[in-house]
């Protein structure tokens, strides 16, 4: 069964003194570098890159959006497959995303509540008991890394004080982008959400639009 641990060498466990907690976490930093060049292809331009055969529309772009529309929020187009970031120019970055499959994808308004850099994934008690023989075996959580289906990052949406379990998140699978193809969270590539999670704050408001709607802002 995995679990939670921190990626300490073997070697340390033969030293009699314990780490000190700023140890562990320079440790893990180091890990998570290597994980992010790992993700990340060499020579990388997030406009023009793209070794995971995205259809082109699907490459990160910048584009005009509507004046309506607040700086720093985000909007998902579930029609279109378009996660859009909006910047305090006027514009907004526009990336390729894959959303839930059938009815798993929950539209509505959330808050982004919390952040995470290579987070840990642990099923949901639905999941398990939707589909038992694929997710009870990780019901402890899977430790973050480059085939943790969460990825390289997460955003957590919150209705409130509650999480609602709905993630945008990198992932392991880029050739889903454009699909609807997870457990009702928002999928982007690896790199790409490397790149907007930095710009992206706590508190922020994301809008998960419904399937016949599409978001207001232009292509």
């Amino acid at each position: 069964m995995l679990t939670r641990r921190h990626f300490i060498s073997t070697t340390t466990a033969l030293f009699s003194a314990a780490l000190a907690p700023s140890a562990v976490r320079a440790a893990t930093r180091a890990q998570w570098d290597e994980w992010d060049a790992q993700v990340t292809p060499l020579g990388y331009d997030p406009f023009t890159t793209n070794p995971w055969g995205l259809h082109p529309r699907f490459l990160p772009r910048l584009v005009a959006a509507n004046d309506s529309l607040t700086p720093g929020d985000i909007h998902v187009d579930a029609v279109a497959r378009y996660l859009y970031h909006i910047q305090e120019d006027g514009t907004a970055m526009r990336y390729g995303v894959a959303i839930g499959r059938g009815n798993l994808y929950e539209a509505g308004t959330y808050t982004i509540a919390r952040k995470a850099r290579w987070p840990t994934w642990t099923p949901t008690a639905a999941m398990v008991e939707r589909d038992p023989g694929t997710y009870e075996q990780f019901a402890d959580g899977v430790p973050g890394g480059p085939e943790n289906p969460l990825g390289a990052r997460a955003l957590y949406l919150y209705d409130g004080n509650r999480d609602t379990y709905l993630r945008i998140h990198g992932t392991p699978q880029p050739w889903s982008i454009g699909l609807q193809a997870s457990s009702g969270c928002v999928r982007m590539v690896m790199a790409h959400i490397i790149g907007l999670y930095e710009r992206v704050d706590t508190g922020v408001t994301a809008v998960l639009y419904p399937a016949g709607n599409m978001v207001s802002a232009s292509s």
